[in-house]
């Protein structure tokens, strides 16, 4: 199921100018679906090219006060489109999914856009027959798909779509270079395999208690550890036997084992964040999603974060297994989807074009967001953003030969992620063994799909 994406090098849209960070559902929890960051200076100039009978549109969407690129691509979209409104409905972060869900399946809804914020939440409103189905506005249109990278196989439901990709987040390896450098050893590079991988984070760690360096550290949610599974696009969180995950865990069960990595006990007992963890200078590398340079970067700057502690930091692609492309990474998407009642469904259809389309991507690399499409001139936008690491490798880490989603669409994925959630808490608090608890997830994931 191997999906290539056209060298996205979107991360580091999301570094201009964040003072607020990563949204509070990155930094707690397992969906990463981030919200936003505060916005650069608008730099859209669009010329209104559309003239006609007024429409006035109504976007379902969350945070709408701390997330900067809602009001941004309204305006843009209004200023492109003078006959066009577009009325901005703030749903809410906490369960913004349910609570869209229950406002679609009530009779007097009449959102015309509504943004997508994870896949379960996708996967009920399709179920609901909340979603109008987009394959022939886009084959209408013409859009090329493969300007997603294959993401939009990954969430077709009986071979239909109803969504476009409008934001992306997927997941590095940061490093510290002071660490290196004070060790003497050479910085990680963008074509490692799991195995030199694991040799460099214990090339350079050091247990002398009071002075000690961990050569790497994973946080909590079960995507930092099970997931580096499904990098070679042979699997997915899907497919009920998960005997792949096995050297993984055994990988990183022995880096705690010999002081490689924190523990995963102690960290859930201390409920140490990424972020703490990273920026106190004594972790070598981290496997974390690109909404979190906006943080480092925005917190380095404030001094929030000990720059003598985490200021000199890099970027280098995941580590792969032997055979697998470099630059194979996990995503998440942020999609936009017209609903079925709506009584303009192309002038709602048009709008969503728009905003996953180029025009679209620009506003977000403006205000400092990745854009599930990207081409050369947003590009130039990242590579002169203040703050990303000047080396070469940073920088092309950022190009990404595969995508593969965290979790693809399936109508019971959300029981699936359960199962493997609690299970994977079960290992890493050593109270089955890697065997036991992979068993259990096949059995219990095998009774979801009817094996």
């Amino acid at each position: 199921m191997k999906k290539k994406l056209l060298s996205v090098l979107l991360a580091t849209a999301m570094l201009a100018a964040l003072f607020t960070g990563c949204s509070s559902k990155n930094a707690e929890t397992e969906t990463n679906s981030p919200a936003a960051t505060t916005p650069a200076e608008e730099t859209s100039t669009a010329e209104p090219t559309t003239e006609g009978e007024a429409i006035t549109l109504k976007w379902a969407i969350w945070d709408k006060d701390i997330t900067p690129y809602w009001t941004a691509l309204k305006d843009a979209y209004e200023a492109a489109n003078s006959n066009v409104t577009i009325e901005l409905t703030d749903l809410g972060s906490t369960d913004y999914m349910t609570v869209l869900a229950t406002e679609l399946s009530g009779s007097g809804s009449d959102f015309d856009v509504v943004t997508i914020k994870d896949v379960p939440g996708y996967a009920t409103l399709v179920s609901k027959n909340t979603l109008e189905p987009l394959d022939s506005y886009i084959s209408e249109a013409g859009i090329d798909l493969s300007q997603y990278g294959g993401v939009d196989s990954q969430v077709r439901v009986n071979d239909s779509l109803y969504e476009l990709p409008f934001r992306n987040d997927f997941w590095l390896i940061y490093y510290n270079k002071d660490i290196f450098d004070a060790a003497g050893i050479s910085y990680p590079t963008n074509d490692m395999t799991f195995e030199e991988y694991d040799a460099l984070a214990r090339q350079v760690a050091d247990p002398t208690f009071g002075s000690q360096v961990y050569g790497t550290h994973y946080h909590t949610w079960r995507s930092a550890v099970q997931l580096f599974g499904v990098l070679d696009g042979k699997h997915s969180i899907l497919d009920g036997n998960y005997d792949f995950f096995k050297p993984y865990y055994e990988m990183i069960l022995k880096e705690e084992d010999d002081q490689i990595t924190r523990n995963y006990a102690d960290l859930s007992a201390e409920g140490l964040h990424y972020s703490a963890a990273f920026s106190g200078g004594d972790v070598a590398m981290m496997n974390m999603g690109s909404w979190f340079i906006s943080t480092l970067i925005a917190n380095i700057k404030s001094g929030e974060y000990d720059a003598s502690l985490c200021g000199n930091w890099g970027l280098v692609k995941y580590p792969h297994a032997e055979g697998v492309e470099p630059g194979s990474t996990l995503g998440t998407i942020t999609g936009l989807a017209v609903t079925s009642v709506s009584d303009q469904k192309q002038a709602a259809f048009d709008f969503v074009k728009w905003v996953s389309g180029e025009e679209g991507a620009k506003v977000m690399a403006e205000t400092g967001n990745f854009p599930a499409l990207m081409n050369s001139e947003i590009s130039d936008i990242i590579a002169g953003l203040d703050g990303f690491p000047a080396d070469e490798a940073s920088k092309e880490a950022l190009s990404v030969s595969n995508l593969y989603l965290e979790a693809p669409y399936a109508e019971n994925v959300s029981q699936i992620n359960d199962i493997l959630d609690t299970y994977h808490k079960s290992i890493m608090n050593r109270e089955v063994t890697v065997d036991e608890g992979i068993a259990k997830m096949n059995e219990e994931v095998g009774k979801v799909l009817g094996k």
